[in-house]
């Protein structure tokens, strides 16, 4: 039986989130199921990439996509209660993976958007996160 659910969310394709975020919301409601959303902030990569930005950079995305995160959650599930809103920083698959373990989700819904040419090169995350999950994973194409 499914207890909670994680869904992850890009915030730079907002347009096509929203029904990702749907779906989540309602197989939450179908199994009875609590709710935690999940958006990822790349890393500097390297740390001299880091020196070209002002100190505090980070934690200012971070604090802003918050905000952004839940804005979107509150507008597109306006009677949610009790969404856990989760910004991480680092590598998408990888922090979607630690907040599964985390968050104890017992199911993980993403979203499959049209695959582009890095993409193809290195593998979308929604791939990597559907192999390495310790739990469900449902896709959801847009």
């Amino acid at each position: 039986m499914t207890k909670h659910i994680l869904c992850a969310l890009d915030l730079t394709h907002l347009e096509t989130e929203g029904a990702l975020l749907k779906k989540a919301a309602d197989l939450a409601g179908f199994y009875g199921a609590t709710l935690s959303v999940v958006t990822v902030l790349p890393d500097y990569g390297m740390s001299i990439v880091g020196s070209y930005f002002k100190e505090g950079s980070m934690k200012a995305a971070a604090e802003a996509a918050s905000t952004q995160l839940h804005d979107f959650v509150s507008k597109t599930l306006p009677d949610a209660k009790d969404v856990q809103h989760l910004v991480e920083v680092g590598t998408v698959y990888e922090q979607i993976l630690d907040a599964v373990k985390r968050s104890h989700a017992d199911l993980v819904v993403v979203g499959a958007h049209k695959p582009e040419l890095m993409d193809r090169l290195q593998g979308p995350n929604s791939a990597r996160v559907a192999r390495y999950a310790p739990c469900s994973v449902l896709v959801v194409r847009d």
